[in-house]
Parts: C-alpha cells; sequence; structure tokens
C-alpha cells in the first residue's frame, strides 16, 4: 500500500531536500506545542528518522506507531516522492503518512495519490 506525490512538471527532490521538509514538519509541530504548552511534536510525529541506501525509514515508537519509508523515484522528467507503510502498519501510521503527504504536497505543489487511491491536486505553494 503505498501513497505518491507527482511534483509539478519538471521539478526534482533529492532525499536530502525530503529531510529538510521533514525537519520544517517538525519545526512547525515543535512551535504547535510551544503554543498549546505541551509536547505536541512527540504526539503529532511519534518516529525517529534514519536513512539508508537513499530511503528515509520513520521508525515508529513500536507501541501505536511502526513506521513507514518515503523514497523518491524518477523516470523522465517526472519526479515521485514515494510512501510506503511499514508491515503491520497501524491506522495511525496510515493518518500520520496522510497528514505528512499532504502538507508535503501543500508545499511543494502536484498531485498527490492517498492510500485509498483518491488523488488530490495542488497548485504551487
Amino acid at each position: 500500500m503505498n501513497a505518491s506525490l507527482k511534483l509539478p512538471g519538471g521539478k526534482s527532490i533529492s532525499i536530502e531536500e525530503i529531510k529538510q521538509l521533514l525537519e520544517r514538519y517538525r519545526a512547525a509541530l515543535r512551535k504547535t506545542g510551544e503554543q498549546l504548552g505541551w509536547a505536541y511534536e512527540q504526539a503529532a510525529f511519534p518516529y525517529t528518522v534514519h536513512e539508508r541506501d537513499h530511503v528515509l525509514y520513520l521508525q515508529g515508537d513500536g507501541r501505536l506507531y511502526k513506521g513507514m519509508a518515503i523514497a523518491v523515484r524518477t523516470a523522465g522528467e517526472e519526479t515521485w516522492i514515494e510512501l510506503a507503510l511499514a508491515p503491520g502498519a497501524t491506522h495511525g501510521d496510515k493518518g500520520k503518512a496522510n497528514e505528512f503527504s499532504k502538507w508535503m504536497a501543500k508545499t511543494l505543489g502536484g498531485e498527490l495519490r492517498l492510500f485509498s487511491g483518491r488523488t488530490m491536486s495542488f497548485g504551487r505553494a
């Protein structure tokens, strides 16, 4: 089961840039937590990030979240960011992956295919 974000024509991205996007996302969650006065970031992003062979692995806390993987795929001029759930992934993992993929789509623009197979289109931010 995968979700994918097809970037606007001619636009490409590296795994390093996705790591930077993850940091921006986590910083926004941290800021929300500061405003709320509690550790919102840990609740909203219960993963540790590891990179291996040009793939980002988000390892869950083991109890409620198992994890997911993020990779970049290119074919000619087209680039996709692929999100795949870990074996035994929970509904929580799927929800977190949907939240992050929508945030990326809003940030980068493009066409997002969700795990459900539905497609959402986002203009360039």
